[in-house]
C-alpha cells in the first residue's frame, strides 16, 4: 500500500461508485469547516492563530488542490463526456462556487496576515470571509452530495467508473505544496483534537 494514500482512499473489494471517494473527502472537509467555525465563535481576542493557519492550509491544499482538483480535472469532464453541459446546470454552479471558495480562503489569509501585523487589524475581514466560507462549503457539499453526485453515480458506471476512481487514487498519491494526502489527513486530525466538537 502506498504510505502517502489515506486508508479511506484505497479501493475496497466492493464495486466503487464514482462519488465514493469524493463523498468521503466531503466528510473530512466538513469536520475542518466545523473547526473553523468553533474558532471564530470564540472571538478574536482568543483566536488560536496557529489553528486558523492550519485550517487555511487544509482548505488550500486538501479542499481545493486535491478535492476540487479531482472534480474539475476528472469528474466534471467525464460528466460532460456523458452529455452533461458544462456552461449551465450543476457543473457550472459547482465551478462558480469553487471560485468563490478560493477567493474567500484568500481573504481569510489576508485577514490573518493583517491580524498578525503591527496594527492588529484584519479580524473583521477574517471573520466575515470565514463565516461566508463556512456557509458556502456546507451548502456546496449538500448540493454535490444530493444532486450532482446522485446524477454522476447513475451516469458513470462500469469501466468508466473504474477508470475515474483509479485516477482519484493516483491524485491522492501526489504531493500538494510538498504535503501528502496523509499529511493533510493528519493535519485535520490535529485540528479536530485541538478544537473538538462540543
Amino acid at each position: 500500500m502506498n504510505p502517502d494514500v489515506g486508508v479511506s482512499d484505497v479501493p475496497s473489494g466492493r464495486d466503487e461508485a464514482v462519488s465514493d471517494n469524493l463523498r468521503s473527502e466531503h466528510r473530512r472537509i466538513l469536520e475542518v469547516v466545523g473547526v473553523l467555525e468553533r474558532i471564530l465563535d470564540i472571538g478574536p481576542s482568543a483566536w488560536d492563530l496557529a489553528a486558523l493557519d492550519g485550517c487555511l492550509e487544509f482548505f488550500r491544499l486538501f479542499t481545493d488542490a486535491c478535492h476540487h482538483g479531482k472534480e474539475e480535472d476528472v469528474l466534471f469532464p467525464e460528466l460532460v463526456n456523458h452529455g452533461m453541459p458544462s456552461h449551465q446546470g450543476p457543473i457550472a454552479v459547482m465551478l462558480h462556487e469553487h471560485r468563490i471558495g478560493r477567493a474567500l480562503v484568500a481573504r481569510m489569509g489576508d485577514g490573518l496576515e493583517s491580524l498578525r501585523g503591527e496594527s492588529g487589524a484584519g479580524a473583521d475581514e477574517l471573520e466575515t470571509a470565514g463565516r461566508e466560507y463556512v456557509e458556502l462549503i456546507r451548502a456546496h457539499i449538500m448540493k454535490e452530495d444530493h444532486v450532482l453526485f446522485e446524477m454522476a453515480d447513475g451516469l458513470v458506471r462500469g469501466p468508466a467508473c473504474q477508470r475515474v476512481c483509479r485516477t482519484y487514487h493516483e491524485i491522492c498519491s501526489r504531493r500538494f505544496d510538498g504535503r501528502t494526502h496523509a499529511d493533510l489527513e493528519a493535519l485535520a486530525e490535529r485540528l479536530l483534537a485541538a478544537h473538538p466538537p462540543d
